[in-house]
């Protein structure tokens, strides 16, 4: 079969033959639809992401998809197998849900992964609370960012703050109904003074970090100004380190606020918890609560998918 092969950490994937899957009996293989090339695609097929185990190659990068099955119906599907992932023409995985009737394919596959990021952050949280309150995104311009404040909207949260970089999509979140705030400072005193003057009318109960590193530092400075609001009750959640891997964490701000830092990701959420939520975050994006642009590519151009940047999220699909 035909499907994208990455031979090298540091190899490009080109398309070329691989042998099929091996499928239990008593099913069949999928048929591919499309697969978002999302960042921990990239990281798990070049060995740079943390949760990329030993490595062998040649292999098929890709960790989720929409497929076809035999009968024709459309469903959601990952975690394949090493070496297979499910950029190939046929694939094969132990998770299926059925795709909503009406949900174009390519937006659930460009958007699931980078969508529950964040949906399984704010749906613990509204359990946990009943309501969602402020929630602060870090990161809100990027993808996964801008698919947690629409998350958040659509589940309720009383006041979205969206912090990030690029204006233009900062006017978007802003059209969409959160208050927004520009991270292009220079240095972390401007950064401080824009995170403290955003969180000062309303303490976020809920804060989802995609940057880390610097930003992630100036929101701590940001939420110990506001330490002595003795109801404040703040869940950080770290979820991405795009400005960096690592950030200081200052002694004053445990002790002078009720917060609790954690982490969501592979290894401290599981498979199976993440592919639980997945029915509910494709019926959002059949309704439109969400949504992320995507760029199509086929297989045969796979390298150009990989080098693909911008406001869209890459999809890989049949020739």
């Amino acid at each position: 079969m035909r499907a994208a092969v990455v031979t090298a950490p540091d190899a490009p994937p080109a398309c070329a033959d691989f042998p099929e899957p091996t499928v239990p009996p008593g099913h069949e293989p999928l048929h591919l639809v499309g697969a978002g090339l999302h960042n921990i695609v990239r990281g798990l097929a070049t060995g740079r992401h943390y949760g990329r185990g030993q490595m062998t190659y040649p292999l098929v990068p890709g960790i989720d998809a929409v497929a076809r099955t035999g009968d024709g119906r459309l469903v959601y599907t990952g975690y394949a197998r090493p070496p297979y992932g499910t950029m190939a023409e046929r694939l094969f995985a132990p998770f299926q849900a059925e795709v909503p009737a009406g949900a174009d394919p390519l937006a659930i596959a460009a958007g699931m992964n980078p969508g529950l990021s964040g949906w399984m952050v704010l749906t613990a949280r509204r359990k946990e609370l009943g309501a969602l309150g402020t929630v602060l995104v870090l990161g809100a311009t990027g993808m996964s960012g801008s698919l947690a404040v629409q998350g958040a909207l659509a589940l309720g949260a009383e006041r979205v703050i969206a912090a990030g970089r690029d204006p233009e999509a900062l006017e978007r979140l802003r059209g969409a109904g959160a208050t927004t705030v520009s991270l292009s400072h220079d240095g972390p005193d401007g950064l401080e003074a824009a995170l403290a003057d955003a969180v000062s009318e309303t303490s976020p109960g809920l804060v989802l970090d995609y940057l880390w590193g610097p930003v992630a530092e100036a929101a701590f400075a940001a939420l110990g100004r506001s330490g002595e609001d003795t109801e404040a009750n703040t869940a950080y959640v770290q979820i991405g380190s795009l400005a960096g891997l690592e950030a200081s964490l200052p002694a004053d701000l445990l002790r002078s606020r009720r917060i609790r830092i954690t982490g969501s990701g592979a290894g401290s959420v599981t498979a199976e918890e993440m592919l639980a939520e997945a029915p509910e975050v494709m019926a959002r994006f059949a309704d439109g609560s969400l949504h992320l642009p995507y760029t199509a590519f086929p297989l045969s151009r796979v390298g150009a998918a990989w080098a693909h940047t911008g406001r869209s999220r890459a999809v890989v699909v049949p020739d």
